[in-house]
């Protein structure tokens, strides 16, 4: 059983997932940016916060965040 509160599903339109997307992919982009952007779309995948921090290199913390 998992602990802590219960994760609402994230749903993105096709509209925020490209521009996240882009965010990711263009070297303009701030670093700080372009993680926040792929910890929302690994999440939008319906990956708990765990695995995202496993799969980006990143805290539990900072996904949590």
């Amino acid at each position: 059983m998992p602990i802590g509160r219960p994760k609402a599903p994230l749903k993105l339109t096709i509209e925020e997932r490209n521009e996240l997307v882009n965010y990711r992919r263009r070297r303009k982009t701030s670093h700080g940016l372009a993680t926040r952007a792929a910890v929302v779309l690994a999440c939008a995948e319906g990956l708990d916060n765990q695995s995202v921090a496993t799969r980006l290199g990143l805290s539990k913390a900072t996904v949590g965040k």
